[in-house]
């Protein structure tokens, strides 16, 4: 297993969580998450209006796929776009706050209220609005969604 393989097993980004946007459009991230996101994580845009965060090690690992994207297709480019044309490497500071910069916080929707959830190896920034509404819609498709999740053995 080449190292960056198992810095990807180990990333455990869990968990739910809401805070508020300061004045100056900052956000802090629990202490818990923090801890694995590392130096230099990088933020972008994300899918379903919200966005990314990810620790440097697994954004390598995610870029390395991106490359891979077939040049000649024209959603490959246009995904590649949408999500690089977005990304900033981010600093946390001492009191574990980000910078959302004003770009991404208008295509997330974020106001006030943010709600930040651990996927796994990655961070997502949801508008509270829009994570309610997204939640309680999966809640309902929980088992249709499972279903059509066999197929990955799951």
């Amino acid at each position: 297993m080449d190292k960056y393989a198992k810095l990807w097993i180990n990333t455990m980004l869990l968990g739910e969580f809401k805070h508020n946007l300061d004045s100056k459009n900052r956000l802090t991230i629990p202490a818990k998450l923090r801890l694995e996101l590392g130096e230099k994580p990088i933020l972008t845009r994300g899918l379903d209006n919200c966005l990314f965060i990810y620790p440097h090690r697994d954004w390598k690992l995610f870029m390395e796929k991106l490359n891979k994207l077939p040049l000649g297709q024209a959603k490959a480019r246009n995904f590649k776009r949408f999500i690089l044309s977005g990304a900033n490497e981010i600093e946390i500071d001492e009191m574990g706050r980000i910078l959302i910069p004003e770009p991404l916080k208008k295509y997330s929707g974020l106001k006030k209220e943010a709600v930040i959830v651990g996927v796994g190896d990655r961070i997502e920034l949801w508008s509270e609005d829009v994570w309610n509404k997204y939640i309680a819609a999966a809640e309902k498709e929980s088992g249709d969604i499972a279903e059509g999740l066999s197929e990955f053995g799951i």
